[in-house]
């Protein structure tokens, strides 16, 4: 395997890790990611060479999973893989994005909000798509100047997509913005009603989601903490959960506690019927009203046959059941199942299928069930069954 190259412009005699890179990529990269970057700084620190099966041996990774973690990073536009005209993989550029960082302190410092006013929105950084060139397992790298990417299109809570992207965007808030918040007499008072509630100081990623809201959403303080009133009695304690609801609440023109109490309570009873019956307590999320508009509107079952389903998933599983009773309908919808009468039948059909499978004979009678029959593994087959009931 060729040795590879790690390089940039300049050396700094020490391995260094930006806290632009602790605060914006840490917490979104897994184990094999963080260790490929961190291990090429390393190597690029001492100038020294490394390759793809010296990064999958030190980590006990296979040379696949490297591959994919320098593919991850370049996607990220922290580094470039460089090629030969045949195609293998020959360097990694690391790519700088401290000097943007810094450069862009100054010019949107001003946009920061540092009292109740609303000022403008800082222009959104555009990203220049990665190239999407097939890695062989050969390797090279190399560094420029790098831009940090701009926030990621955001989705409504649990998962339904956001209508206008470009107006949901989060400023690329600097590490002088966010000082510049902390000494402002308002705005401190502010984060510290916020830290009181969720029980600890805030990150500054978790400051930068904090100013979004009010700076790109426009909520006025009393919306933002009841905000954080209603995604941490729901048990959600996550930021990118907390911003989903906040985009939600903006694309529907709420702009005070009061207009979000009543969305909380718009839906339909047969909504809380169903959510009590597959044990669900609280006020349903988006993606479980989406669940239960999909059986009602577009497969057109009726409360009775919804509720069957549900006894029956509560019986079965204590997790994902929305999921699981997704399964059951979307199999009924197939079978065309319409009343009690249908489910009975297919349950009856379901069974014989599943005692068929446990005696070996698949429901057939001849002259060679005589011999030994092969041996199945039961709780594997019945598995496949159900998931095809």
């Amino acid at each position: 395997m060729a040795r590879l190259r790690v390089y940039r412009e300049t050396t700094t005699g020490s391995t260094a890790v930006s806290n632009y890179f602790i605060d914006e990529y840490m917490p979104g990269a897994n184990d094999a990611q963080l260790k490929v970057y961190l291990y090429l700084l390393r190597m690029l620190s001492a100038g020294l060479t490394t390759s793809v099966s010296d990064m999958a041996d030190l980590f006990n990774h296979t040379e696949k999973d490297v591959i994919r973690a320098l593919k991850y990073w370049e996607k990220k536009e922290l580094l470039e893989l460089d090629y030969d005209t045949l195609g293998n993989l020959t360097g990694i550029h690391l790519l700088d994005f401290t000097t943007k960082s810094e450069a862009s302190d100054s010019e949107n410092t001003r946009n920061l909000s540092l009292s109740r006013m609303e000022p403008p929105i800082p222009p959104a950084v555009q990203i220049a798509p990665a190239p999407a060139t097939q890695v062989t397992p050969t390797a090279q790298v190399t560094p420029a100047t790098q831009v940090a990417p701009a926030a990621q299109a955001a989705t409504v809570a649990q998962g339904i997509p956001v209508q206008n992207e470009a107006a949901y965007k989060k400023p690329n808030y600097s590490a002088s913005q966010l000082q510049a918040a902390k000494d402002s007499l308002l705005t401190r008072e502010f984060l510290f009603v916020i830290e009181s509630y969720v029980q600890k100081p805030l990150s500054p990623a978790e400051m930068r989601s904090v100013l979004f809201f009010k700076d790109v959403l426009h909520f006025n303080d009393d919306l933002v903490y009841y905000l954080f009133e209603y995604c941490l009695g729901r048990g959600k304690k996550d930021f990118k959960y907390i911003e989903k609801v906040a985009i939600s609440w903006a694309e529907e023109g709420i702009s005070t506690p009061e207009e979000a109490q009543k969305r909380a309570g718009k839906y339909d009873p047969k909504v809380y019927t169903i959510m009590n019956e597959l044990g669900k307590s609280g006020t349903p999320t988006p993606i479980e009203v989406e669940y239960i508009s999909r059986w009602t509107d577009e497969y057109g079952f009726s409360i009775e046959i919804i509720i069957e389903a549900c006894k029956k998933t509560v019986l079965a599983t204590d997790k994902n059941r929305f999921d699981y009773a997704e399964g059951i309908l979307s199999n009924w919808k197939r079978q065309n199942i319409r009343d009690r009468e249908d489910i009975a039948k297919a349950d009856s059909t379901h069974q014989k299928r599943v005692a068929s499978a446990r005696t070996g004979t698949l429901g057939s009678s001849n002259k060679f069930n005589q011999f030994a029959q092969t041996e199945y593994n039961f709780d594997e087959l019945e598995k496949k069954l159900i998931r095809n009931y």
